[in-house]
């Protein structure tokens, strides 16, 4: 009797080791072994922004649609604040299970690093992101009857001496500010900013011709071009945008290599498990590629963009370089 009861605990001894080295040899940690039946209650999408924007818009679609596939509710809580810094410091010190996550983008995550000297995290260290939702489609837009209606003429008019040519943007250190600092570095144009606390008014000035030119997201200038009221000048996209087809983009208009384009995408605590981010990313891409998602997200002036953490945390970590280069030389600074 004690023999066989001897035997007995050897065989599941034997077999607990085994089920330990298989999980050693694969690169799973324990950890990672509990999370196999993650989701297994409702996920938090904390979103830095009030209700209402393009970037919350976009997450309340993105998180409705994976609610379906992943079966269970992704709640989006929002939670303004500085700039986008409340919000995203609320989940860069949430537990990293995965059932927080933050809606970021990157006037949050690659400017608001270099503008504020005391931010409450570290984007590279505090964040595993998940995946990129898409690319936001930037446009430079003119007030009809002025008297610069292309790029190079906008461009070639604000160096003449005497001259001052304004554009408009959403306000200080936005990624449209910082997009046209870009291009004055580049071209050695020198375009002035004129900041608005918020696009809306800045797109009533444009058309009223008090100010020349802003420099938006295509999402909220679209309907003031098809009506006439704005001129398209150039989207600074890699590609035309889908939506204005016959826009060339800053790089058909003479400026060699000129991409700036704002993103939104979905990240993580940092030290969630890599099983949890695989999954979620997943999940994502799966929601990206329905014709349905894209379609709505085109509505929004965004491009879907599928891919892997890794190709998402590359492009961070070039646009905090990129960018903090372009705000260093132009001085930019919160208010």
């Amino acid at each position: 009797m004690f023999k066989k009861t001897f035997i007995k605990m050897q065989r599941k001894l034997s077999s607990t080791i085994l089920i330990s080295l298989a999980a050693v040899s694969a690169g799973i940690s324990a950890p990672a072994l509990a999370q196999n039946n993650f989701p297994n209650k409702p996920i938090r999408l904390i979103v830095p922004f009030t209700p209402g924007g393009v970037t919350d818009t976009s997450g309340r679609l993105i998180a409705d649609q994976l609610s379906r596939r992943i079966g269970q509710q992704i709640i989006v809580e929002n939670k303004p604040g500085a700039s986008g810094n409340i919000g995203s410091a609320m989940v860069a010190n949430s537990e990293p299970d995965g059932y927080t996550l933050a809606l970021g983008f990157d006037g949050t995550m690659v400017i608001n690093p270099h503008i504020f000297s005391n931010i409450p995290f570290d984007t590279i260290k505090d964040f595993a992101p998940i995946g990129k939702i898409g690319d936001t489609v930037l446009i430079l837009v003119a007030y009809p009857k002025f008297e610069a209606q292309t790029l190079k003429e906008i461009i070639a008019l604000s160096m003449q001496p005497g001259k001052t040519v304004n554009f408009g943007s959403s306000g200080i250190a936005s990624p449209q500010h910082i997009a046209v600092e870009l291009l004055n570095q580049q071209t050695g144009s020198k375009l002035v900013h004129v900041p608005y606390k918020g696009g809306g008014q800045a797109m009533i000035d444009v058309q009223a011709g008090v100010i020349p030119l802003v420099y938006t997201a295509v999402a909220g200038a679209y309907p003031y071009i098809k009506s006439g009221r704005l001129n398209a000048v150039a989207v600074s996209s890699k590609e035309r945008a889908p939506s204005l087809p016959d826009v060339p983009t800053f790089m058909e208009s003479g400026v060699p290599n000129f991409v700036a384009s704002g993103w939104v995408g979905i990240f993580a605590p940092a030290k969630t498990p890599r099983p949890v981010v695989d999954y979620l990313n997943k999940e994502l891409n799966a929601v990206l590629s329905t014709p349905e998602v894209k379609a709505k997200l085109e509505t929004l002036g965004i491009t879907a963009t599928p891919g892997t953490p890794e190709q998402f945390s590359s492009e961070i970590a070039s646009d905090l370089a990129r960018y903090g280069k372009v705000i260093k030389e132009a001085d930019i600074r919160a208010e």
